[in-house]
């Protein structure tokens, strides 16, 4: 395919997947954080830690980079939002096949993985999608220290509990570290 003819699927995904940089994480902002980061600042910063931790595995970084994308149209739904787990699941996959429908005309191998990383994310029966899972639990617990520093106010407890469902070593020495290192006074 030459590329003519399905700009406007293209464009219509490039648009829609934009809508995560400005959609805000809802449980930061659940729990009274100014200025929580969105949704597309949590999946880059996973990315870049897939690709630092796992330099040689490229499905991780992509499986980081497309493990929330039914947010862009389905929102950030949380477990405090009240939708059952199974409506929750019919949503996203609802969402990810428009995703797939407007991508499609313009790469279906590009469609098929982005479908394909999404479907093993969420089933995390791979070595793969169990690290993902890691990095976005390691995530929450790094994003909940910033927070607690810059808002020592805030009650964040439940997200440092993630700490205890990461299943990686090397991970959850990460996350340890980076608890730890709120627990210490400022050298400033």
């Amino acid at each position: 395919m030459d590329g003519y003819g399905t700009e406007e699927g293209l464009l219509g995904f490039l648009r829609l997947v934009g809508v995560l940089k400005h959609l805000k994480r809802t449980g930061w902002v659940q729990a009274g954080v100014r200025e929580p980061e969105s949704v597309a600042a949590h999946m880059y910063r996973m990315a870049l830690m897939a690709l630092v931790l796992r330099p040689q595995d490229g499905r991780a970084l992509r499986m980081a980079l497309v493990h929330d994308l039914a947010e862009c149209i389905v929102g950030d739904i949380t477990p405090n939002c009240g939708v059952a787990k199974d409506e929750k699941r019919r949503m996203e996959e609802a969402a990810m096949r428009r995703i797939g429908e407007l991508l499609r005309p313009h790469s279906a191998e590009a469609a098929s993985e982005v479908m394909q990383l999404f479907e093993e994310y969420e089933r995390g029966n791979s070595a793969t999608a169990r690290f993902v899972k890691g990095l976005d639990k390691l995530d929450m617990v790094l994003q909940a220290v910033e927070y607690q520093t810059q808002q020592p106010e805030l009650e964040l407890d439940e997200f440092f509990a993630a700490l205890h469902a990461i299943d990686d070593p090397s991970l959850q020495r990460l996350g340890v570290a980076a608890v730890a290192s709120r627990l210490r006074p400022s050298a400033s």
